[in-house]
């Protein structure tokens, strides 16, 4: 298996009859559609109760599921799942789909070890169609199910339908899908669950008759025929028919004085629709699912929906963790407790930013989550969200970086990911200063394997020009971002730090330059040497002090930077003959204890080294505690591996 095996937690609570009367009969969508229309309204009540109860306790994604609600029932109602495919674009909106695909008696285990991923997960069930953690995928992977089912001539016709949400159809990878599925044989149904965007003006009255008229089985039936006439007297083909498409999009918008996005691609638009106007998304469905050829239907819906204090706040309930259900009250942190590294790197750029007129930061759709919302306070204009563009975000601050501007590209470690390419080709090569700020690396917890940064260090250290460091404190990390811009900086450089909290209490230090390449020893021992790069230092520090109990000496290294690698501790540790343990929060495959084992392996030292990080294998979701014991890269562990090298 490419996971990492757990126990499942199998545990049940069964959905109470009486707090959901309508939900707790539901087992399948099938048994959703035994339903008559009118009883739908109450199952999306019971939905909403039912979400509203479970995640006050349980933390999750609020907001997007809330706004979701009548959209799931619908699709779940109208179409055969799962013979039909519904493809869910990030999975955000997807936990009332989990209510209703046999899931509900389980959802008390949602993103907690063993229990269920809180992301759509084929290997969790059948309904899940496709993995969806990162933006902008669902087009794309639901196309290639359309035309899969049209390659095997699939009987009845198979339908594919790919929801997507109004952010993430601003990236790249959307767009490339729609236009793909414009010049390509397909059926596919594309939905624009549009809760923030704003594509289109409010519906008027002229603009939604038209808008049912258009859906509507007799409008393209009569449509079918005329093309067909027109067809026969050679007055139109299939290969002019892309132009006709688009000139009736563009009569609507002409008649309906309504512009949208999709007028001019050859794709049948519809819309946009009251998404929580239940009977009418079931008629619209209904009217244009079996339909031939890809469309899109454009519906417009609130995040947060039958939640006031969500849907006055959707940012901030997105997801706000513990809640009062009953006040809308959110648990607050109690007691003093460290800074989050987010904010310490916000508060940090910001002041530097005060001092540096050449700083510019950018993000890709993350200015909380990153805390550059400090910085945009300060400084709008020279802050910069791209929306669910990560590529665009690497190449826009590589351009800056080309005419004289310091940029900071601060974006998660597992959606940098996407932006592999723009890194190697428009800042690496051309050697631009660009800092890369990588928020959520290593271990996240109850996001899993879709979001752990765990690869970063891997992909990093193979671009050629590139340095990459880690800090083990929030000091650190303020002493590597004062570093970076400094005159003499010269090409692309990482600084990657992990989600939550810091570990100290104390006032943060004033900044200090570090010399690039340099580690520091931290702890003094002659039996055996730890390596470790960033935070992870404080698990290897307990063990240092646990094998010193037990008689062991053990010499501490936190080498902060793995490329340029700080020759002369390995140099030294080699040349003592003590046996190594290298310690990282990332991949075991390419990151600190592979450099170390091929310098050691280019410069003819032969010191036994066991490495400790993330396994080969995906991680689940979990807890930071749980997964790091999981994957053997705790305090226990470390000393563990100790002990073992030393009786070898």
């Amino acid at each position: 298996m490419n996971f990492i095996e757990v126990p499942s937690d199998k545990s049940i609570i069964e959905v109470d009859s009486n707090q959901y009367p309508l939900l707790s009969r539901i087992d399948s969508p099938a048994d959703l559609r035994h339903m008559t229309v009118s009883d739908l309204s109450g199952v999306c009540y019971d939905i909403r109760k039912f979400l509203i109860n479970a995640l006050s306790t349980n933390p999750g994604h609020f907001a997007s599921s809330m706004g979701a609600v009548e959209l799931t029932v619908a699709l779940h109602y109208v179409f055969n799942t799962p013979y039909d495919r519904i493809v869910w674009d990030v999975g955000h909106q997807a936990y009332g789909h989990k209510l209703l695909t046999g899931r509900a008696p389980r959802f008390h285990t949602n993103r907690r070890l063993g229990g269920l991923s809180g992301f759509p997960s084929p290997s969790e069930s059948e309904y899940d169609t496709f993995s969806a953690g990162h933006a902008s995928n669902s087009i794309s992977a639901a196309l290639g199910m359309a035309v899969a089912a049209t390659l095997h001539n699939d009987e009845p016709r198979r339908n594919v339908v790919a929801v997507i949400g109004d952010a993430s159809i601003s990236g790249g990878l959307a767009f490339e899908g729609i236009n793909n599925a414009a010049n390509t044989p397909n059926n596919l149904l594309i939905i624009l669950n549009d809760n923030d965007m704003s594509i289109d003006r409010n519906v008027g009255s002229l603009n939604g008759y038209l808008a049912h008229l258009t859906t509507s089985k007799g409008y393209n039936k009569m449509r079918y025929k005329v093309f067909n006439t027109l067809k026969d007297l050679h007055l139109v083909t299939d290969k002019n028919r892309g132009r006709i498409l688009r000139f009736n999009n563009s009569l609507k918008s002409l008649i309906t004085h309504e512009q949208n996005l999709f007028e001019g691609l050859n794709i049948r638009y519809f819309g946009p629709f009251d998404g929580h106007d239940l009977p009418t998304l079931i008629r619209v469905l209904s009217d244009i699912k079996d339909m031939d050829g890809p469309r899109i239907l454009h519906l417009r819906t609130i995040k947060g929906r039958g939640y006031s204090p969500a849907e006055e706040n959707p940012a901030v309930w997105h997801a706000p963790g513990r809640f009062n259900p009953d006040t809308g009250v959110t648990e607050q942190d109690k007691g003093t407790k460290p800074q989050k590294y987010q904010d310490v790197f916000g508060n940090a750029i910001t002041a530097l930013a005060e001092q540096n007129q050449q700083i510019t930061a950018i993000t890709a759709a993350m200015l909380s989550g990153t805390s550059l919302s400090i910085m945009q306070k300060r400084f709008p204009e020279r802050t910069f969200d791209v929306g669910i563009s990560e590529g665009h975000a690497v190449t826009f601050a590589g351009g800056l970086a080309k005419d004289g501007m310091l940029p900071y590209v601060a974006i998660y470690s597992s959606f940098l990911q996407r932006a592999y390419d723009h890194i190697i080709h428009d800042v690496a090569l051309q050697e631009l200063p660009v800092t890369f700020c990588i928020d959520r690396a290593g271990i996240v917890g109850e996001d899993g394997a879709t979001h752990h940064g765990a690869f970063d260090l891997a992909y990093l250290s193979t671009v050629p020009g590139m340095t990459v460091c880690a800090p083990r404190d929030e000091n650190y990390l303020r002493h590597l971002l004062y570093t970076s811009q400094l005159p003499d900086r010269k090409g692309p450089l990482a600084i990657r730090y992990p989600r939550g909290r810091g570990n100290s209490l104390q006032t943060l230090e004033e900044y200090r330059r570090l010399e690039k390449g340099r580690g520091e020893q931290i702890h003094v021992g002659k039996d055996i040497a730890i390596l470790t790069l960033g935070p992870i230092c404080n698990e290897a520090m307990k063990a240092v002090k646990s094998l010193e109990a037990k008689g062991v000496h053990a010499a501490l290294y936190d080498m902060i930077f793995l490329k340029p690698i700080d020759e002369n501790i390995l140099r030294t540790v080699a040349e003592s003959g003590a046996p190594i343990v290298t310690v990282e929060d990332g991949t075991i495959k390419g990151g600190l204890g592979s450099t170390v084992i091929e310098w050691l392996s280019d410069n003819g030292f032969t010191n036994r080294v066991q490495r400790i990080g993330i396994p080969d294998k995906f991680v689940p979701q979990g807890s930071v505690e749980q997964l790091y014991k999981l994957c053997n890269m705790d305090a226990e562990a470390i000393e563990a591996a100790c002990l073992r090298l030393l009786e070898k």
